[in-house]
């Protein structure tokens, strides 16, 4: 199992953790199913009333997909098989209210997860990136997603720099990406201690504020979500040239935080 799941029926939360620490939390194709699962059985649970979501260890939240996953494509420049896009608890049609935690890196993919949470709390020594761009490939479902919850010069930025340049734990909060910063290693007693509030009001109203507050962006996200596919297909470099560039920059300097 590369997810561990903490139920804590007295106060109503669910801790769900990403237990991959020596992959830095990156999601494989298994780890991507149980997250499905996991979400859809939520849904059933009636003594889960608010979720923490987090990744093992302190280097990273999760670093993505798996570079390791080889994902087949359909022979189609319009069609896009991506098998994060079903990872999340709003893809899933869980409307229970999800915090992250971020300790040490979330990155890539991993925006997938943080742009379906409800907020994010963050450590001291987080930081957030996108890759793509770096290694030849199109930052689409990402930005979308984070497009949500930044302004559009940071998200902009942030999707453009790729490996370049990271956002710190201050700089997320100060654009409202991150709701709260604590101490290194503070980062799922917080969120838990926010959920624990959450969890002890009435479950219906809490979701239905949930589903309320999705609402008022869902249309201009789908929207948008509709065209990353074919954005991908004409913009991505083949996964060969992909390789080189990640061979040849994977080890370069150390990025600049700001």
């Amino acid at each position: 199992m590369a997810l561990r799941i903490e139920r804590d029926g007295e106060r109503g939360v669910a801790l769900v953790v990403l237990d991959r620490p020596t992959r830095l939390n990156a999601i494989d194709l298994e780890t991507a199913g149980e997250l499905a699962s996991l979400w859809r059985e939520l849904r059933y649970d009636e003594s889960v009333r608010a979720v923490v979501l987090t990744g093992a260890g302190t280097r990273a939240f999760c670093t993505g997909i798996d570079r390791g996953v080889e994902v087949p494509q359909p022979p189609s420049p319009y069609a896009v098989d991506d098998p994060l896009l079903r990872i999340g608890p709003k893809a899933n049609d869980l409307w229970k209210p999800v915090v992250a935690a971020v300790e040490g890196m979330a990155c890539g993919g991993a925006f997938y997860l943080l742009g379906e949470a409800e907020f994010v709390v963050a450590s001291r020594e987080a930081t957030f990136f996108d890759p793509h761009t770096t290694y030849g490939m199109v930052s689409a479902y990402e930005a979308i997603a984070m497009a949500q919850r930044m302004p559009f010069g940071e998200v902009a930025r942030m999707a453009l720099m790729g490996t370049a340049e990271r956002v710190s734990a201050e700089r997320a909060y100060a654009v409202g990406l991150v709701s709260e910063v604590t101490e290194p290693g503070g980062a799922v007693a917080a969120a838990l201690r926010s959920a624990a509030v959450i969890a002890s009001y009435p479950t219906e109203a809490v979701q239905g504020t949930v589903r309320a507050v999705w609402s008022a962006k869902e249309a201009a996200r789908t929207q948008a979500m509709a065209q990353a596919p074919a954005l991908i297909s004409l913009g991505n470099l083949p996964p060969d040239r992909q390789a080189e560039l990640f061979g040849a920059r994977g080890g370069g300097g150390e990025p600049r935080v700001r």
